[in-house]
């Protein structure tokens, strides 16, 4: 008669054969292969107490079974299992870690870790950037990645939110070193974009999102074959006179919301946040923001597509998610007055006032672009025009401006976008916010609040912002590129795509006056990054003051003024004792980058020096000869 099949317990303790979890003194663990046995379901349960101690399993100890599923060469591996058991030289965990290897048949695998580190270190997974960036850019007070960072003219890193309360306590100096602020920078922060790509370009690598394309993309209009250009009957050279470009994107110069991949049949991307032009002519070409010199692009009887923020009022008030924008209109430019800042008459809700109060009432989303220009805002890139995603009006108003005499139009804009927008680290876009409390509504006249649901609005099930409702109708012709067109449109743009995310970061902390990576970098109280000696050399022979004299009389000494390479800033100030200002934080990052890359070159190079060498000493294979 055959003998039963007997089973161990699984790895929840239940016994394979009863189905029941014994208690602990009814359970039996072999001494050699460490597997729990039901005692009830042994056919030979052990017949004294001191045989427990040593006792074998039916499997290690060779007992014949009618068991299937036992393996013919079972000795071999019982002897195996009891050759570790009998080695001195290791301790439990190293005895348990082989048993396991020897079990799950792995043993023959010794050096596929090596193979596999090799491999990684090829790709560049093998560097945690985003620790890298840890252990020198943390913020001091809440010692975490700043976000949305500032750097002091002393070279340290602290989160906006964090530097803004540390100044509103009346503290004037450093958190870390304790050296002064100017007033500039404690009522004006700018924050630094350099860093802000660097830490979301290296949080997305951690993530699966990291192969995706929404990252951001400087795109030169000098490498593309048609832009803005000045003909030779305008009177004046420049910007102001000329022509515009060739549009890049297919779609109408009315189109609301985002600029999706189907509508940019040159690179199949989309206008994607964060992108940036030289000026506003580059951004039109891109379909951003058309219009020339308005702020605002929109029709009174059609709704708004979008708005530029360019410093063009005293009264508006940016804080990166929402802001207060102010209307067109009330100010005399006729005439050589095209620049006159000062209001003559109320602005009231007609034209392109109109237009924005229209997409606040239907809740369309605006295209939003920031320029340089826009000097009071910490929000503001620190050259040309950038993208910042598509907002949506919740009210608007009038109110008398901040000059006191004539009614302006306002509007707060909420951001909307399912990209993050560029001041932020996170990898995410937005979700529904409520609304900011503004203090001035308390005094305005007009106040129009959206009563019906928006057009654009966040769906909870699909965790994104759609049309919730049909966008409106096109009411121009939309020009579709031919595809020999397209082709030629390819090869004049050149998308600088690096392979790995070292390679990225790195170029993301290139100086602004060589295009190098940064040797002893410097951060200007403008938030613009160069190299110590680049910016020396850039002022070498100048001083701070200058004296002078006249006819053998001395005059008063003047002061140099000393702008900065890439904005009218003064810095003369802060180019005293630039030893001291060196950003020892990023800095240290570069030199972790750096020192890594040149690690991976030398076992790249390595590698392939290994390959060719093998294929030196291969023979040569002989040619097989036709016998005719």
């Amino acid at each position: 008669m055959a003998r039963e099949i007997q089973l161990p317990c699984d790895g929840d303790g239940i016994c394979m054969r009863c189905k029941t979890k014994p208690p602990t003194e009814e359970s039996l663990t072999c001494g050699t292969c460490v597997t729990p046995w039901h005692v009830s379901c042994l056919s030979s349960p052990p017949e004294t107490l001191a045989s427990t101690l040593q006792w074998l399993c039916p499997d290690c100890s060779g007992e014949i079974t009618d068991d299937p599923l036992r393996v013919a060469d079972g000795s071999d591996l019982v002897a195996a299992i009891r050759e570790i058991e009998a080695d001195s030289s290791l301790t439990d965990v190293e005895k348990a870690k082989k048993r396991q290897e020897l079990l799950s048949g792995d043993v023959d695998v010794v050096d596929d870790d090596d193979d596999d580190e090799d491999e990684k270190m090829r790709d560049g997974d093998d560097l945690d950037v985003l620790a890298a960036l840890g252990e020198n850019l943390n913020c001091s007070f809440c010692m975490k990645l700043p976000e949305r960072p500032v750097t002091s003219p002393c070279g340290h890193n602290f989160c906006l939110e964090c530097f803004e309360k540390w100044i509103r306590l009346g503290n004037r100096t450093c958190a870390k070193c304790r050296s002064l602020i100017p007033v500039k920078i404690a009522k004006n922060p700018r924050i630094n974009s350099s860093l802000v790509a660097a830490i979301r370009l290296a949080r997305m690598s951690k993530s699966a999102a990291a192969s995706t394309s929404k990252v951001f993309h400087v795109l030169r209009n000098q490498d593309r074959p048609d832009k803005a250009y000045t003909t030779d009957r305008a009177k004046k050279t420049g910007k102001a006179n000329a022509a515009s470009g060739k549009i890049y994107v297919s779609i109408p110069q009315d189109h609301f919301g985002p600029i999706p991949a189907e509508n940019d049949p040159v690179r199949n991307q989309g206008v994607l946040v964060g992108e940036f032009w030289d000026d506003r002519l580059d951004c039109r070409q891109w379909g951003a923001h058309f219009p020339h010199v308005a702020g605002i692009a929109g029709q009174s009887l059609y709704g708004a597509q979008s708005v530029a923020l360019s410093g063009g009022y005293d009264d508006d008030e940016d804080h990166g998610e929402w802001f207060l924008y102010t209307g067109s209109g009330g100010r005399d430019l006729s005439g050589n007055k095209r620049t006159n800042k000062k209001q003559s008459s109320d602005q009231k809700f007609t034209k392109s006032n109109e237009a924005l109060r229209l997409s606040c009432k239907m809740g369309y989303p605006v295209r939003v672009v920031r320029s340089h220009k826009e000097k009071s805002s910490a929000y503001a890139p620190e050259e040309g025009v950038r993208y910042d995603g598509v907002y949506r009006i919740e009210k608007c108003w009038r109110k008398t401006g901040i000059q006191g005499v004539y009614k302006v139009c306002r509007y707060l804009f909420v951001r909307c976008d399912n990209e993050p927008a560029p001041w932020t680290s996170d990898e995410h876009g937005d979700r529904p916010r409520t609304i900011p409390a503004i203090p001035e509504l308390d005094e305005a006249i007009d106040l129009f609040e959206r009563k019906e649901s928006p057009s654009w609005d966040f769906n909870e099930r699909e965790g994104q912002w759609k049309w919730m409702k049909a966008p409106p109708a096109s009411r121009m012709p939309v020009n579709v590129l031919d595809p020999e067109e397209r082709k030629t449109m390819r090869k004049a743009i050149k998308a600088a795509r690096s392979n790995t995310v070292r390679e990225k970061l790195l170029k993301e902390f290139r100086c602004q006056l060589c295009r190098e990576t940064m040797t002893l970098p410097v951060t200007t109280p403008c938030a613009h990054n160069f190299c110590k000696a680049c910016l020396e050399a850039k002022f070498a022979g100048m001083t701070l003051v200058s004296e002078r004299s006249r006819g053998g009389r001395t005059l008063r000494a003047k002061k140099n003024i000393m702008n900065c390479p890439c904005c009218p800033t003064d810095i003369s100030e802060f180019l005293q004792n630039l030893k001291d200002k060196v950003n020892r934080e990023v800095m240290e990052v570069i030199k972790k980058l750096q020192k890594k890359e040149e690690h991976v070159n030398v076992a790249s190079e390595e590698g392939v020096g290994a390959e060719e060498n093998e294929e030196e000493l291969e023979p040569p294979k002989k040619k097989a000869k036709l016998v005719v």
